[in-house]
């Protein structure tokens, strides 16, 4: 026999994850009881706070570690705000 929970969370989480369980092929409730038969199971939670890097900012950090190695597309140094200035203003 099923029972219903209901729980208040933000709607922008719950689009979020809702999105993430449909690109996994997942709906969330699916997630969720998946959830609450580990934690039942297990008698452990696990968090993680150890922010992650999203696929786009990996490539882009490096694609940045490829230019710096290669010594392409930096800026100089600059020593002062006046040297700054000159710089942008000669963009």
């Amino acid at each position: 026999m099923n029972t219903v929970i209901n729980i208040k969370t933000k709607k922008e989480v719950k689009l979020r994850a809702q999105k993430v369980a449909s690109e996994l092929g997942l709906s969330l409730s699916a997630i969720i009881n998946a959830y609450l038969r580990q934690l039942a199971r297990a008698k452990e939670i696990h968090f993680s706070i150890t922010p992650r890097m999203s696929l786009e900012l990996e490539r882009l950090i490096g694609k940045a570690e490829y230019d710096i190695s290669r010594e392409k597309n930096l800026s100089p140094r600059v020593s002062s705000h006046k040297e700054l200035d000159a710089y942008f203003s000669a963009l």
